[in-house]
């Protein structure tokens, strides 16, 4: 959906005399009112008053996007105003906003993330900012937007783009990422600079947490010199079939746009085979590892279990919360008290309960496609339960001792790791097996065959299993438990994890770490919230150093990285470590080095005040369900970032400005 469908001459508003930031809100609203996109004018206004008292949508630059997800939208729409002196909309860098717009999105759907989207990579082009800001009339204004769309965005205009071929684009792309937000984006936007600077016709994938966009045609397939798969998670490859396909991690994407296109146009590029068994989901290996495929598939399954453990985890939060406001903190039923608090922490407790199975499952299915979802779900279940060959009931207490077997024990997050893997390759043998059947038999070994042989397989390998990661899950909580009973060794520890989420901003270090903690939250004890909250703080810190450093040694950064520098704020303080990825990019040295010292920092003192978080992300959104002061863990995070802007400003070398 381009900007200049849901944008109406009617709704700009250039020039608008506005002084105060509800002056502006006030303007925004009786524009899309005007343009008939509301059902409910103070109902919209007070979606729009509610977001801006989560945050300020100011992003710097002189540009805010105020936005309001709100059944008393008609129909996605936009309004935007300019404003010659600027209001003071809260900008994290101080500045007046001189352009605003103001997104309506609808219930259904998530419009006003694509919209959001859209506007900050076009945003992100200084002179197209400027232009918006200098028009004299609404339809100049819509005439700057439509040019510089058409220019970013050439595959979705109805004339075929200028670089692009007669009969279709010379490169295609795909990106992806884990979470499906930062990097997904970062790295097309990437690919689409670097073909447009190297005059080669490139259409890009986004395969984000909305879904896939910009989705590749099979014609453009067909007559495509090659295809980029930069992606750390399975993509639909299939109907890559016979065309020269490079696949690589995401974050080549980002720092690497240039050489992955020069790989299909220099005809570099291996020609990859679907084995025709598999439907779209399979993955291309074709210039993989084998630890780069299982590190995929790893990934597939984090992917799809972090919308379970974010929101569980949160309503725990807030049940612990209730409690505690309710003066409820001392009793044993800490949590499950108050009839509200017990609501929280049932639904967030049964979201909580289907991460491991979801990670299993998803894990087995990226291996072996939909054969293997139904052995990664009930492996990852049996896993949860610590089922095995003398108590399959998973019998605890005292009615395993009534029944006169030992106890189960669960093998939780690893045990789910290992049913993932081990079940999803346990189903590539069976269908390997089963590929010698009679033809007449194809029809039943996808509802039949492979569900029984499956499901039998992995629960045979989960109760042999369990006993020995039980065993291994119990010592971990131990290990967790002692160490979160001696500060000398659980800071040491939160410092090595907070640390690593600066290591690579979002790579492989960084997804480790928080995996890991994330994963020991299903233990819920002191220690694993520690170590959450560690986690978290060591990935805020990076963007705000960045950021704070571009403000206070200005000479070390180049005009762009300033101007840029202020969304790292907003970034940070969102648990978005992604934001500190161009810098890193561009200057590793000092950067990433600064950036670890001063993550490490804040998670150790974090540690140090004994901060403990139930919520797995967030970042100040989630402070008040944090158990411990909250104040303190601010504190930790203002310390570490100060620390790594100051070293920053030490380390950088000074920038000489062309």
């Amino acid at each position: 959906m381009r900007i200049t469908d849901l944008l109406k001459l009617q709704a700009i508003q250039v020039n608008a005399k506005v002084s105060t930031k509800s002056e502006a809100i006030d303007t925004l609203v009786a524009l899309h009112d005007k343009c008939g996109n509301l059902k409910d004018v103070a109902a919209y206004k007070a979606g729009i008053l509610k977001r801006e008292e989560e945050g300020t949508t100011a992003i710097g630059m002189e540009v805010a996007i105020p936005h309001a997800k709100s059944p008393a939208v008609k129909a996605p729409a936009l309004a935007a105003i300019t404003v010659a002196n600027g209001v003071d909309y809260g900008s994290p860098e101080g500045d007046l906003s001189k352009l605003i717009f103001m997104i309506a999105a609808t219930m259904d759907g998530d419009v006003h993330l694509d919209v959001l989207a859209r506007l900050m990579q076009m945003l992100m082009h200084e002179d197209f900012t400027d232009k918006l800001k200098a028009a004299k009339t609404p339809k100049e204004f819509l005439d700057i937007i439509d040019a510089q769309e058409t220019a970013q965005f050439p595959d979705e205009v109805a004339a075929p783009a200028p670089a692009a071929k007669k009969d279709g684009y010379q490169v295609l792309a795909v990106t992806a990422c884990p979470t499906g937000i930062a990097h997904t984006y970062m790295a097309a936007e990437a690919l689409q600079k670097a073909g447009d600077k190297m005059g080669i016709s490139i259409k890009v994938e986004t395969n984000g947490s909305g879904g896939a966009k910009n989705v590749l045609t099979a014609d453009e397939i067909a007559n495509c010199d090659g295809i980029i798969i930069a992606a750390d998670k399975n993509v639909d490859t299939a109907r890559f079939d016979g065309k020269p396909v490079y696949s690589t991690k995401v974050a080549d994407g980002i720092h690497k746009p240039e050489e992955l296109i020069n790989k299909i146009v220099n005809k570099e590029a291996p020609v990859f085979h679907s084995d025709k068994k598999a439907d779209a989901s399979a993955a291309s290996t074709g210039n993989e590892s084998f630890g780069r495929q299982l590190y995929k598939h790893l990934m597939n399954g984090v992917s799809h279990m972090l919308p379970f453990v974010v929101a569980g985890g949160i309503f725990i939060a807030i049940a612990f919360l209730i409690d505690t406001i309710a003066g409820n903190a001392g009793s044993g039923s800490f949590g499950s008290v108050h009839p509200v608090a017990a609501w929280f922490k049932t639904v967030g407790g049964l979201a909580f309960n289907l991460m491991v199975p979801i990670l299993a499952g998803f894990i087995a299915m990226s291996i072996a496609d939909r054969p293997g979802l139904l052995v990664g779900l009930v492996g990852g279940f049996m896993a949860t339960s610590g089922a095995f060959f003398a108590n399959i009931g998973a019998l605890t207490g005292d009615e395993a001792a009534a029944a006169g077997v030992a106890s189960a024990v669960p093998s939780g997050f690893l045990g789910g790791l290992l049913a993932g893997f081990l079940g999803g390759y346990m189903m590539l043998g069976i269908e390997k097996l089963c590929s010698h059947f009679p033809r007449s038999l194809e029809g039943i070994k996808p509802v039949l065959v492979y569900p029984l042989l499956g499901l039998g397989g992995i629960a045979v390998i989960m109760c042999a299993i369990n006993p020995i990661m039980g065993w291994i899950n119990t010592g971990m909580n131990n290990v967790l438990i002692a160490m979160s009973e001696k500060e000398g060794l659980m800071i040491p520890l939160c410092a090595l994890l907070a640390g690593m989420m600066a290591i690579d901003m979002g790579g492989p270090f960084n997804k480790a770490a928080y995996v890991f903690a994330t994963g020991m939250l299903s233990f819920q004890t002191d220690a694993a919230y520690m170590i959450m909250a560690a986690v978290m703080i060591g990935g805020m810190v990076p963007p705000i150093a960045i950021a704070l450093s571009t403000n206070i040694f200005r000479s070390k950064w180049t005009a762009e990285e300033r101007k840029n520098a202020p969304v790292n704020y907003i970034m940070g303080l969102s648990f978005i470590t992604e934001g500190a990825i161009p810098y890193a990019a561009g200057h590793p040295w000092p950067v990433i080095p600064c950036c670890i010292v001063g993550s490490a920092t804040a998670g150790a003192l974090s540690a140090l005040f004994g901060c403990k978080l139930m919520a797995p992300h967030g970042g100040v959104f989630v402070f008040a369900t944090m158990a411990g002061t909250w104040y303190l863990y601010l504190a930790a995070l203002a310390i570490g970032a100060v620390l790594g802007a100051i070293l920053l400003g030490l380390l950088m070398k000074k920038h000489q400005e062309a």
